[in-house]
């Protein structure tokens, strides 16, 4: 899932560096994990600047009541600044003067919160003003914050944000939730209506990349869960998830979900009209032939209409030699012959024998 992890870090870098996106477009380009990689050798060098000043002022502060510090922070300090020094407070101390800050400075400030410092300071925040900073994020659109915080907020009071939530905003924050670990937890607290609704809202509003990424990070049973209910969706917005993935070459991220889908959910997807073009079709080959997913990718040609599965044949069949070879050798890994050998019936005798004659096929008849 390189590809939807590249441009949700470097979103991310983006917004902690204070640029526009498309200035980064570039880095979606590299591994996704050195991007990340650098995004935390960012986080360092931005927020351990004057730490001197800050400890000093972060010193004078303990001095002074919480609700005399709460109104200096608000009126004195600003933001960027007011953030920078709940990073330099003890936990409990910043949790304490948070508490006095109106809720919409609260929520400005959350951007300039040193990343670092999120989970002590959240953990002393009652939920009440948790829920109501959340709400605020949200109502601005504000889901890169939001995706920094998310994966430190407990249980309780999730369930008071999660339904108050558009159905844009959970994809949108979730695809760049910084702790991805946390997601499956955060979508078992969803009921089924809602995930169908979150899959719905992809659809309507273009958002399967968010989708594909949020169903790819929730592991385990949540995966194969939203892997069911979308298998469940509508013919028209099935057909737009696989259009979509092939538009943007999207198949290393949903092929492993779509591996997870029962034999009747996999020949739904199969009936797609989307999986009856030869341009998708072709596509989806070759995205296979670059990743590897020769696993995740033949049960699904073995429930194609015949027509389909005869595009897919061909395109095969019409790879050079290193495409035929990775193929050959992807199938002998997972031992996947008795998938594959039908595939290669369906080829003319000259396009078998070609295929037949690589050397990786060589060495199976061989053995």
């Amino acid at each position: 899932m390189d590809t939807l992890r590249g441009r949700a870090e470097t979103l991310k870098l983006a917004r902690l560096l204070d640029v526009e996106p498309q200035r980064l477009a570039f880095l979606e380009e590299l591994p996704a994990d050195d991007v990340r990689l650098f995004r935390e050798h960012a986080v360092a060098a931005l927020f351990g600047e004057d730490p001197v000043l800050l400890d000093r002022i972060a010193g004078m502060t303990k001095l002074l009541p919480a609700a005399v510090a709460a109104g200096i922070a608000q009126k004195a300090l600003g933001p960027r600044l007011a953030a920078a020094l709940a990073g330099r407070l003890e936990p409990a101390r910043a949790a304490d003067i948070i508490d006095r800050l109106p809720v919409d400075f609260t929520a400005r400030c959350c951007h300039h919160v040193d990343p670092r410092r999120i989970a002590g300071i959240m953990g002393r925040l009652d939920d009440d003003i948790v829920v109501r900073i959340a709400l605020v994020l949200a109502e601005r659109g504000d889901h890169l914050t939001m995706g920094r915080f998310v994966g430190h907020l407990r249980d309780s009071a999730l369930k008071s944000i999660l339904p108050q939530l558009a159905e844009t905003t959970l994809l949108r924050t979730g695809f760049v939730i910084d702790h991805p670990e946390r997601l499956g937890h955060i979508v078992e607290l969803l009921d089924d209506q809602r995930i169908s609704a979150v899959i719905a809202a992809a659809a309507e509003h273009d958002l399967w990349p968010e989708a594909i990424a949020v169903a790819g990070m929730a592991a385990g049973e949540q995966r194969a869960r939203i892997a069911s209910l979308t298998a469940a969706q509508p013919e028209g917005r099935l057909d737009s998830l696989i259009r979509a993935t092939a538009e943007q070459g999207l198949w290393e991220s949903l092929l492993p979900i779509v591996s997870l889908l029962s034999e009747n959910e996999l020949r739904a997807v199969a009936a797609l009209p989307a999986l009856r073009d030869p341009a998708v079709l072709d596509g989806l080959v070759h995205g296979v032939v670059a990743t590897g997913l020769w696993g995740d990718f033949l049960p699904l040609v073995g429930v194609l209409p015949p027509s389909a599965r005869r595009v897919v044949a061909g395109v095969a069949g019409a790879l050079d030699d290193a495409g035929l070879d990775a193929l050959a050798r992807g199938v002998d890994k997972e031992d996947l012959w008795d998938l594959v050998l039908p595939l290669i019936e369906l080829m003319s005798d000259s396009v078998r024998e070609r295929v037949l004659a690589v050397r990786a096929f060589q060495e199976r008849s061989a053995g």
